[in-house]
């Protein structure tokens, strides 16, 4: 999406939630940055300007505005940039590493200098890394602080601060007050659980992606009741759980998590973003798309949807070798088994009103680790030994750091890995993609559905080959995730 200022211009005069997080207006009268739904005035043009991120305003010396609250905006799309390195350093920063670690690590980590990787932020993001990090960590502290009984102490560690000194001079040197009189006297009932919100631009399909989760999702380890997604966790040896619901008048889904590990929250938050694919921008894909005849009939008629991403990679990445030419549903009723062999079974206390008194709230277990799979047998589990033996050897690539999902790999060498493994092929390598790593450009030309849907879209006579459909899907890049979401939906009427 062209954001020029213009564009931005014309957004913020209607106030169109679909820019939200995209760009943020600093306005030079009073020293604020705001989110173009901001509810309060309208500055005069002269009076302000655009800016592609929060940290970039932060930057120029603005301050975030406490009535629209930037730090409750969508998150910058991850591949907003042309260079899919920034899409991983992102993430990255994501998940705190910065928190503890030099921009110079950070550039090792992905393979580059600190000059090159801060040259890319700067093009793509108008700010440092260093900026980036610093306004994820107040933004998220901030939001812990409006919404949760958290003590200062623990809002300090949980959003990357490595002392609580620290945190107050950057709280204040950003907002002008101090956490403690931002949060003021207000009494928050204390709970074991933790509530925040996460923000995402419109149209949103929450149904959807709910039907989607639903249909894949592991017994035992996730459920959708009370309009609700909900799933057990264990990070850092601590067991937790989340729930996420979706408030569509307020653009943005309400997290609960019940997690004992504060310096992993900041994480937990990431991995919930990546599961419901709230930081794409609808407009931008949905519009580049429709350029494609074919696919313009089709995002007419179903609309935008949403890529469901995952919570744990190799999770979803087992789930795949298991999905190779069955259903769903046998898919499914097969890591049933699994996690009932391999898993570990927890007691947890879940809030899962609509099944209380049903068993499959009573069995609760952790998703089995690489290590529990090395050497997985298939008379415990009834799969094929081609299915097995890829199992096995995933999970020892994964334990051996052969392949790693901690984005040190960039796609194309973590794929080529994948396909190395015996019982690998393109389709579960484009599933793990398209899941797993985020990819949206993912696309898989082999899957016999997708095959059939364009055949009889095309109104073709014989089932399109692998190699038309992979001319055809050029069409659609660099959103063919996208489309692939389209043409399944349309599989299932």
């Amino acid at each position: 999406m062209n954001l020029s200022n213009e564009v931005c211009e014309r957004a913020r005069i209607s106030r169109d939630p679909r820019f939200d997080g995209l760009f943020f207006i600093g306005v030079k009268t009073t020293g604020i940055y705001c989110r173009p739904v901001c509810k309060v005035r309208l500055p005069l043009s002269k009076n302000i300007d655009f800016y592609r991120s929060a940290a970039a305003a932060a930057e120029a010396g603005f301050r975030p505005c406490l009535r629209c609250r930037p730090e409750t905006a969508p998150g910058t799309p991850a591949w907003s940039g042309t260079q899919a390195v920034v899409n991983r350093a992102l993430r990255l920063i994501g998940e705190g590493a910065l928190d503890s670690a030099s921009v110079d690590a950070l550039a090792e980590r992905l393979g580059m200098t600190d000059r090159h990787l801060r040259r890319l932020f700067m093009e793509h993001l108008g700010a440092s890394p260093k900026a980036i990090a610093q306004t994820r960590r107040m933004h998220f502290a901030k939001s812990l602080l409006d919404n949760s009984n958290l003590s200062i102490i623990d809002i300090a560690l949980a959003a990357g601060y490595g002392s609580v000194r620290r945190f107050n001079d950057h709280f204040k040197a950003s907002y002008g007050k101090s956490p403690r009189e931002i949060r003021g006297k207000k009494g928050l009932e204390k709970s074991a659980e933790l509530t925040f919100y996460l923000g995402y631009r419109p149209p949103y399909n929450w149904k959807f992606m709910l039907e989607f989760l639903n249909k894949r999702a592991i017994s035992g380890i996730e459920w959708i009741a009370d309009d609700a997604y909900l799933r057990v966790f264990q990070l850092g040896g601590e067991l937790g759980w989340l729930q996420v619901k979706n408030l569509p008048d307020q653009n943005r889904l309400v997290c609960r998590v019940s997690y004992p590990k504060v310096t992993s929250l900041g994480l937990v938050k990431e991995k919930i973003k990546r599961i419901f694919d709230i930081d794409a921008n609808p407009s931008e894909i949905a519009l580049s798309l429709s350029n494609d005849k074919l696919m313009k009939n089709v995002l007419d008629r179903n609309g935008y949807l949403p890529v469901p991403g995952c919570w744990d990679p190799f999770e979803v990445s087992v789930r795949a070798i298991v999905g190779q030419l069955v259903s769903v549903t046998g898919a499914i009723t097969t890591m049933k088994t699994l996690v009932k062999e391999y898993g570990e079974k927890v007691n947890v206390d879940l809030p899962l009103t609509s099944l209380a008194d049903s068993p499959e709230a009573s069995d609760v277990y952790l998703f089995p680790k690489p290590e529990d799979l090395c050497d997985i047998d298939y008379q415990r589990v009834r799969l094929s030994r081609a299915k097995i033996k890829a199992i096995a050897g995933l999970a020892k690539a994964v334990v051996d750091g052969h392949i790693r999902f901690d984005l040190t790999m960039d796609s194309e060498e973590l794929l080529e890995k994948l396909l190395g493994i015996t019982g690998i092929g393109p389709w579960t390598a484009g599933y793990i993609a398209l899941r797993a790593l985020r990819e949206p450009d993912a696309f898989l030309s082999g899957d016999l559905v997708i095959r059939q849907v364009v055949s009889s879209l095309q109104k073709r006579t014989a089932l399109i080959s692998i190699k038309e459909l992979e001319e055809e899907s050029q069409e659609w890049r660099p959103w063919r995730a996208y489309a692939l979401m389209q043409l399944w939906h349309e599989a299932n009427g």
